[in-house]
């Protein structure tokens, strides 16, 4: 897949949601910058952080998505690190790690967990904060033959139009595997179509709320991020240095 084509799927997939925005907004109000925003992408939570004026830290293993994010930051306060949230050094710390959407349950199970909760342990400040978001019961679900499904995302880049939508959620070991159907329609083509599937380690806030205290960290009270029409909530666990 090219640079162009991943971004433009992770922007479709990923890039719409908002329903969590004000909670980071609020963190970093409180806590202050810069704030490292793990799993970053193509900045859908950096750029606004950078745009209310915190500094940010955006690191992603995929370097195609942060040269997205470095050619979209203008001016804003944002660095980008290209790196493995398990293992990443940072060579400072931070008062405030950030952890958006289903990031965390793609770290393969328990033992990328607990590598990630070490780094972020060394990188906060004493008085820092973790805040990692939870999806938890996802149910296996089709939303084929018929049945209700979200919108699809759509984006028209340089006359090739791009669809994707989630189609199902089946179980699969240790996790739920989430299928969405892309499409693209070139200008004076044929339309093309393939699925691409991920898979969710299944984790509850509390399961991760006892690694974090393993690792050295201090329970606080959870977050709440509630459901739209589009997609569904979660739940976001605070943890101190």
């Amino acid at each position: 897949m090219s640079a162009q084509e991943q971004v433009i799927w992770h922007d479709l997939e990923c890039g719409a949601y908002d329903a969590d925005l004000p909670l980071w907004l609020s963190l970093a109000a409180e806590h202050g910058g810069p704030v490292l925003d793990v799993g970053a992408g193509t900045g859908r939570v950096s750029l606004v952080l950078a745009h209310a004026g915190h500094p940010v830290i955006a690191l992603d293993r995929d370097a195609r998505l942060l040269t997205a994010l470095e050619a979209r930051r203008g001016g804003l306060p944002v660095t980008t690190v290209t790196a493995d949230a398990a293992q990443f050094d940072l060579g400072h710390t931070v008062p405030l790690i950030i952890v958006p959407m289903q990031t965390v349950q793609l770290l393969g199970g328990a033992e990328g967990r607990a590598a990630f909760l070490a780094s972020a342990r060394r990188h906060l400040t004493p008085d820092g904060v973790l805040a990692v978001t939870v999806i938890e019961d996802l149910a296996p679900a089709s939303f084929e033959d018929g049945a209700w499904a979200p919108l699809p995302d759509v984006r028209e880049v340089g006359g090739t139009v791009y669809a994707s939508r989630a189609v199902r959620m089946d179980a699969a070991p240790g996790g739920t595997a989430i299928t969405w159907l892309r499409e693209v329609v070139p200008p004076d083509e044929a339309r093309s179509d393939h699925r691409f599937r991920l898979v969710l380690d299944s984790l509850r806030a509390d399961t991760l709320t006892a690694e974090g205290v393993a690792a050295g960290l201090t329970a606080a009270p959870l977050r709440r991020v509630d459901p739209t029409d589009e997609y569904v909530g979660s739940t976001v666990v605070i943890l101190h240095g």
